[in-house]
């Protein structure tokens, strides 16, 4: 199948699952990630439609982002991000949706305000053992001393959280700890936005809308299987 035609069905599953809790489907953003596909595939893709990205490399963006400069749709960052790149990536992104330390918020937030912006940003918070995964551990001291600082950095707007369901695993279970945190962090912190949901991926989407998410990042399902070198 065609892009286009990929993001259709997808675009159908999303209605159907928020027809079956009773949510209207204008309340989750698609977001295609196009890590690894080439620019050619993204202009399909925004041919098509398609006006939310996620990128998970800086560098990678980097070399993409010149032919793409001109065309009409925002890129997020959606892969672990070091703060020596928090300059670029301040620069290069629309948002990004995986801040996971005080350290890097300070960071972004001083390249922000070089670059006169307010940024937006997800909290990544880790629901999962797998050490593939990243983010901040709920009620970590980390995490505690982020949501009390970041409403004071100016330049960062936060606007919720975002997780990567476990493998071999019930997602469900983290989609709803999830949002279960997002209300308890919301009343003891009510000068941050949380009202973001980023979770759900080709494999889980579906649960993640009944579950409340407000944004699925669908790669294989819209643009096939990535290339082997990229895997």
């Amino acid at each position: 199948m065609s892009i286009a035609e990929n993001l259709n069905r997808v675009r159908e599953e999303i209605s159907a699952a928020c027809k079956r809790t009773g949510r209207s489907p204008e309340e989750v953003a698609l977001m295609a990630v196009s890590k690894t596909q080439a620019v050619p595939a993204i202009l399909e893709a925004m041919a098509a439609g398609a006006t939310l990205f996620g990128e998970n490399r800086v560098q990678e963006f980097e070399e993409k982002s010149g032919t793409l400069a001109a065309k009409t749709a925002s890129f997020h960052l959606i892969g672990p991000l070091q703060s020596n790149k928090s300059s670029r990536a301040a620069t290069l992104f629309d948002e990004v949706d995986t801040l996971d330390s005080l350290k890097l918020a300070l960071r972004l937030n001083e390249s922000a305000e070089k670059l006169g912006k307010r940024l937006p940003v997800l909290l990544e918070i880790k629901l999962s053992h797998e050490e593939s995964k990243h983010g901040l551990l709920p009620n970590s001291p980390e995490l505690l001393e982020l949501l009390e600082r970041l409403p004071d950095l100016a330049n960062l707007e936060a606007r919720g959280l975002m997780t990567v369901a476990p493998l071999n695993e019930d997602p469900r279970l983290c989609f709803r700890q999830l949002r279960s945190l997002r209300e308890e962090w919301s009343q003891q912190h009510p000068r941050l936005n949380l009202s973001e949901l980023s979770m759900g991926m080709s494999e889980d989407f579906r649960v993640a809308i009944e579950e409340g998410s407000t944004c699925v990042r669908i790669g294989t399902a819209i643009f096939g299987s990535r290339p082997l070198a990229a895997q």
